[in-house]
């Protein structure tokens, strides 16, 4: 991970997003927890699959990760709060190493803050709550950076944008274009076919 937490010393949101958080300072304060960790099958990333009876990004494969709370003492305090509550994370095996520019999201109206962290001590994770998170899994960076999992997927609202097949899950979206930027910034990414584009329901049924 040297490499990715010192690429992210100098960037801005554009390295993930051409969506500027509003002038006003109107967008709701979140982080996610960007986990990276060494498993059975090398590095990997933690994610999770979102409830499909959530009233927000229902069914959408995410960082552990949510809204500020007015306890939260700031962006790392929240992400490592979210995560412990969504798949059970323990916080003292997390040592979070980076803050990464604050990026909006348009759809939510929440200004999430990501936080890069190391997985010192791993420690047992699973859905805390099924009502708010279906699935959690640890998915290696070599899976994620293979070129045979790599696509971009096009939104019936005209939305066009990066996607990863994952075992039992398709990532896309914000999360996508996180995760699109990390392998770049961190030396892992490999020449992939962009002009591979799918459409969204028929990627999502293929999963």
């Amino acid at each position: 991970m040297t490499r990715l937490v010192k690429a992210t010393e100098n960037i801005d949101s554009k390295a993930f997003t051409r969506i500027s958080p509003p002038p006003d300072n109107s967008g709701r304060p979140a982080s996610v927890l960007m986990l990276f960790g060494e498993g059975n099958d090398g590095p990997d990333v933690l994610l999770l699959r979102r409830a499909d009876t959530l009233g927000s990004h229902p069914g959408q494969v995410a960082f552990p990760g949510g809204a500020a709370d007015p306890s939260d003492d700031g962006p790392v305090a929240t992400a490592l709060r979210e995560a412990y509550e969504e798949t059970g994370v323990l916080a003292t095996g997390v040592r979070p190493v980076a803050q990464l520019p604050e990026l909006y999201v348009p759809v939510s109206g929440f200004v999430v803050t990501p936080v890069l962290a190391y997985w010192e001590q791993p420690s047992p994770v699973a859905p805390v709550d099924p009502a708010e998170t279906a699935a959690v899994a640890r998915v290696p960076i070599a899976h994620l950076a293979d070129p045979a999992n790599r696509f971009r997927v096009r939104h019936p609202s005209g939305y066009l944008g990066a996607a990863f097949a994952a075992p039992g899950m398709l990532v896309w979206g914000f999360t996508a274009g996180l995760l699109n930027g990390l392998l770049a910034l961190g030396g892992w990414e490999r020449p992939w076919d962009a002009t591979d584009v799918r459409d969204l329901e028929l990627a999502l049924r293929a999963t």
